[in-house]
């Protein structure tokens, strides 16, 4: 202002803003201060503001201050007639213009800033302009110039706020619009408050896991537990959460301000390492209308090896904190003392303490958000309306599943994949009309390994196989599997869960190997597709002081009349990569290499995609960890089409030594040892032959 000119004993600072969030937090809240403004005050009002966002209190008072602003100009003159408020005139627009306005086209006034005298009042809506910028007065407010040449935006009498003409308008459609685009409308919302989490969650975790990799998942289940939407996220999480909601609620009677945690995977959990927090949706007057849940992996959550996913565990137990469902907030008040509790004093505790409840709170803010608009609509549209439109989403996706098993032909299909050490997985698919049993019968026992599956994996797989079969745009639902009826003895997709974890199976390889497994035998019995790399390619390091997890892309598998991608995630994984800058950034590793590893991919009229290879070179000593799978197993070509390569990994000394690993394996690692991964090809798709002659 002075650099205008401005004497600076005519500056008044007006407003002073001060932007803080949480140590390792994205998101960050603005709080309007004096300049008498104390320390001890700031930090009471942040952790008001950020219960009423969030839905919890910060664990401690430590703050980041992101940036400071302030809105500074000239005093206003001391007296006399700049003071005076003009008197208000009704401006007729320059012109009429057609623009978008409250979700619609219609005429509004068109005014030149420059033209209008103090005391000159613009309606809206009009567009006000001036030789750099544009002004926008909405519906129910009004502009007037004051005598420094100011413009005062003030809410016209009677003029309702930009949201509540919003909100008339949202209503106004969803009332008169024909029943196919109301619920439509409704299917948007729900899944609105699904990515709303995702982003809130991504925002306040602290984790790299979460925040960069994003791997978790946000969904809304209605009043049954079932899932009815979900956001773009994990497939093998979606599928098990409403598996999870029920075990939760057959366990503990949940109340209005209450937020559940588990990873159990008796529970409807998958591995440890994928923490679930799920939160119940109350009307007003006590009713529940649904749950929002959502499932975040943890990169360190204990066990005997860091990154919680130890190659060679044969116990729950080994894999780390074993969390049973257990109130994470009740009636609103925080457990998070119980919750430390638990992570420090299991028999392999967490190396990451801080983190986990930082990532935890996050959870909770993400559920906070889901709930809170979840409520908003139940407010808007009272909760008849919001249970008919939850159920019809289900009866729509059971519609659409019965249409598609109907353009099948009757009978049985058959599938048999390995695992790379023989283990085999088994299905038989039997059509009849519009329904379907999915049995998996003669599949290996449990695995003496940690290639165990959960029934809530199972029913993932299955549902996002299901999912392949309809040709329209449908949230990941559970009414899909009405018409289905699974069949699942007991075998390593279903091993039974002792309650001591040291007599449980260990499953950390069964939700995220043994899950891509059984994908790629569904869609070799349907003929969907060749197979993709099926496996995660889970990559683990750390030592005492972190832990470090990626999943690695690969080749996805061709198909009738499309080539498979390469580098990418495939199937139950929908994760993204670590990005280097990150990696180097905050863990002791280079990375060297990240290329498309050329010709991996199976040939055929339509080709596999490639895989990729990935060279990090370690900085200090660590243990590093490998679950992966088709090492020997090659990932099949279908109709004629050739296998996709089968991926390796080594491990390279510094001294140039090479030692191979195996496709689940673990090793140390010194500084200068460098880890080598190639991932697999996706399979062809028809013969060469047919190629050439086309």
């Amino acid at each position: 202002v002075a650099e205008e000119g401005v004497d600076r004993a005519e500056i008044e600072v007006r407003r002073r803003m001060i932007n803080l969030r949480r140590p390792g937090q994205d998101a960050t809240l603005s709080l309007e201060v004096d300049e008498a403004a104390r320390p001890r005050e700031i930090i009471r009002t942040f952790a008001e503001r950020y219960e009423q966002r969030f839905g919890h209190v910060p664990e401690d008072e430590a703050l980041e201050i992101e940036s400071l602003r302030v809105v500074a100009s000239s005093r206003p003159q001391a007296a006399g007639k700049a003071d005076e408020r003009p008197r208000e005139r009704r401006r007729e627009p320059d012109e009429t213009v057609r623009a978008r306005f409250d979700g619609g086209w219609r005429d509004v006034g068109r005014f030149r800033r420059g033209e209008l005298d103090p005391g000159d009042r613009v309606d809206g809506p009009a567009l006000v302009f001036d030789s750099r910028s544009a002004y926008v007065i909405e519906s129910g407010w009004k502009a007037v110039c004051d005598l420094r040449g100011g413009m005062i935006l003030e809410r016209a009498a009677g003029g309702a706020s930009k949201r509540e003409d919003r909100r008339k308008s949202q209503s106004e459609v969803t009332k008169d619009a024909p029943e196919v685009v109301r619920q439509e409308l409704f299917t948007s919302r729900f899944a609105s408050i699904a990515e709303e989490m995702g982003e809130v969650l991504q925002r306040t975790a602290l984790s790299t896991n979460v925040k960069r990799r994003l791997d978790f998942s946000c969904a809304v289940l209605d009043a049954n537990g079932e899932l009815v939407v979900n956001a773009p996220h994990i497939p093998v999480h979606l599928g098990a959460m409403g598996m999870c909601v029920r075990a939760v609620a057959e366990r503990i009677e949940m109340k209005p301000g209450d937020s559940i945690v588990t990873n159990h995977p008796g529970c409807g959990g998958s591995h440890l390492p994928d923490v679930t927090v799920i939160t119940p949706v109350f009307t007003d007057d006590d009713h529940l209308i649904g749950y929002v849940a959502n499932r975040a992996h943890h990169a360190e959550l204990g066990g005997t090896r860091p990154g919680s996913m130890p190659p060679r565990a044969t116990s729950l137990a080994e894999e780390g904190v074993v969390i049973e469902p257990a109130h994470l907030i009740r009636q609103g008040s925080p457990c998070w003392e119980e919750m430390e509790r638990v992570l420090r004093d299991a028999p392999h505790p967490s190396r990451s303490v801080k983190e986990n409840l930082a990532d935890l709170r996050a959870a909770v803010a993400a559920n906070h958000r889901g709930a809170t608009a979840l409520r908003k609509l139940v407010d808007r549209h009272g909760p008849d309306e919001i249970r008919t439109r939850l159920a019809a989403l289900a009866d729509r996706a059971e519609r659409l599943m019965r249409e598609a098993l109907r353009e099948l032909d009757d009978g049985e299909r058959r599938a048999v994949e390995k695992l790379d050490d023989g283990s085999e997985l088994h299905v038989a698919i039997r059509i009849d009309g519009e329904r379907a049993e999915i049995d998996f019968t003669g599949t290996s026992p449990r695995h003496a390994g940690n290639l165990n599956a959960t029934p809530a994996i199972v029913r993932s797989a299955v549902l996002y196989v299901l999912r392949l079969l309809i040709g329209e745009r449908l949230p990941l639902n559970e009414g899909l599997l009405r018409a289905v009826e699974i069949t699942l003895p007991e075998c390593l997709l279903n091993p039974g869960f002792d309650e001591d974890p040291a007599r449980a199976p260990a499953v950390v390889g069964g939700n995220t190997e043994t899950s891509q497994r059984l994908v790629d035998t569904l869609i070799r019995a349907l003929e969907l597709a060749a197979c993709s790399q099926g496996t995660m390619n889970n990559l683990l390091f750390g030592n005492d002081g972190f832990g470090y997890y990626e999943t690695i892309a690969g080749g996805a598998g061709a198909g009738d009349g499309f080539d498979g991608a390469s580098a990418v995630h495939t199937h139950m994984t929908n994760t993204r990569m670590t990005d280097p800058e990150v990696l180097e950034h905050r863990y002791p590793a280079r990375l060297n290499r990240q290329e498309i590893r050329r010709e991996s991919g199976g040939a055929g009229r339509f080709r596999g995609g490639d895989g990729v290879v990935r060279e990090i070179e370690f900085l200090e000593p660590v243990e590093v960890s490998l679950l992966t799978q088709h090492r020997v197993e090659e990932p099949y070509g279908l109709n004629g089409g050739e296998p996709g390569a089968c991926g390796r990994q080594r491990i390279v000394r510094k001294n140039g030594d090479e030692h191979a690993l195996q496709p689940i394996d673990q090793c140390e690692a010194e500084s200068g040892d460098r880890l080598i991964i190639e991932t697999p090809g996706g399979g062809g798709w028809g013969s060469s032959a047919e190629s050439d002659s086309s």
